[in-house]
């Protein structure tokens, strides 16, 4: 069984990776150089427009028997996935010692991809695309133009595996010592009762390997969603239909609010995860999906400790608010728990003896002026 060498790749990537796209804000007209500047190992095909007119594409690379489907930005603000989909591009290109890796990849796989697929959302910085709607929960009524591309392609596809690309807020966790979740996965349900398909059973193999292998670079920072079913979710259908879906969700490393570790280790996650289902000879379990600890909610921005608020001894917990302002994404504090923070981890944890508020608008407001 061939297997990667992450602290060899972890360096390339340091080393290699496509530095032009660094900043959260990211939108169709900032990747347009890279899909036009494509080498010839990959094919590029518009397949639609958005609900605003602006292109989606397809990107389709490799030969091999084995199809994988992959989509970054369905949310339109959760842009890690697709930078680290083209540092994976480049990687292909430049590969280096690791060819091997790339070629393996290349003959056993074809992998097609949405890079971005609601540029509408990317433009404006949210959720959702311009409709208002939530691709993500777009799958059974597909009211979007951006949904019916998708399951189009789908239908044309037929990949044995996919790839849903996500970001997570700051505020996932993982026990113990309640670290930042800098990443998270997914085997989507297929019903309510979270019965284990055999699909299901091959999707958690695929992450059980790529979380042996993250864990070397990111260790304790790897949590897994609850699989609670969700009727009208893109991930929880595809699965249902036999395509087995693994969802990434790659979120925050302390300090690190350009998400550089989170990207590097998504591009990572990628990469092993087409090495495993390249190979013929698979071993893993898929109970050892079942290792890696559930998400918590229970990681901040920043603590504040032991201040009096409306003449009681309390803790308030904050979390930054991403806004898109003159095309630069900012981070405005808002008070998102007040309590016992005991049982809660952050970036900063302040010490707020002597802080005396009046009530939770006071906190909030001096929160505002402290913070920004």
């Amino acid at each position: 069984m061939i297997q990667i060498d992450i602290e060899k790749l972890s360096e390339w990537h340091d080393l290699h990776h496509e530095k032009k796209l660094e900043k959260r804000y990211l939108t169709l007209k900032q990747i347009q150089p890279f899909l036009s500047g494509l080498d010839n190992l990959f094919k590029l095909n518009k397949i639609g427009e958005s609900f605003e007119g602006r292109d989606i594409y397809e990107l389709i690379f490799g030969a091999g028997t084995t199809s994988v489907f992959l989509w970054t930005q369905m949310h339109g603000n959760e842009s890690t996935g697709t930078r680290a989909f083209f540092d994976l591009i480049k990687f292909f290109t430049e590969p280096g010692e690791h060819k091997w890796l790339a070629d393996h990849i290349l003959k056993e796989c074809t992998v097609y991809c949405i890079p971005i697929l609601n540029p509408d959302g990317a433009e404006a910085y949210t959720r959702v695309n311009a409709q208002g709607i939530d691709l993500n929960r777009d799958v059974l009524e597909v009211k979007a133009p951006e949904s019916k591309l998708l399951q189009e392609m789908l239908k044309k596809i037929n990949p044995q595996y996919c790839f849903n690309l996500h970001d997570q807020r700051t505020i996932f966790s993982v026990a113990p010592g309640h670290t930042t979740a800098t990443m998270s996965f997914l085997a989507p349900s297929v019903d309510q009762d979270r019965t284990l398909t055999e699909g299901r059973k091959e999707t958690m193999r695929v992450i059980a390997s790529i979380n042996e292998v993250i864990q070397q670079v990111i260790p304790g920072r790897i949590g897994r969603y609850t699989d609670e079913f969700y009727p009208t979710a893109t991930g929880d259908n595809f699965q249902k239909m036999g395509h087995n879906t693994i969802l990434i969700e790659s979120g925050h490393s302390k300090g690190d609010y350009k998400r550089k570790e989170s990207r590097r280790a998504t591009f990572l996650a990628l990469l092993e995860g087409l090495r495993y289902i390249g190979q013929k000879d698979k071993q893993i379990d898929h109970s050892k999906y079942f290792t890696i600890p559930g998400n918590e909610k229970k990681y901040l921005d920043i603590i504040v400790k032991n201040s009096m608020i409306a003449g009681k001894k309390s803790d308030f917990g904050i979390l930054y608010i991403e806004k898109l302002q003159d095309g630069v994404i900012v981070f405005d504090p808002s008070i998102d728990q007040i309590g016992d923070l005991t049982d809660f981890n952050a970036d900063k944890i302040i010490d707020g003896e002597g802080l005396d508020f009046v009530n939770e608008n006071d906190v909030e407001n001096w929160t505002k002026n402290r913070f920004n």
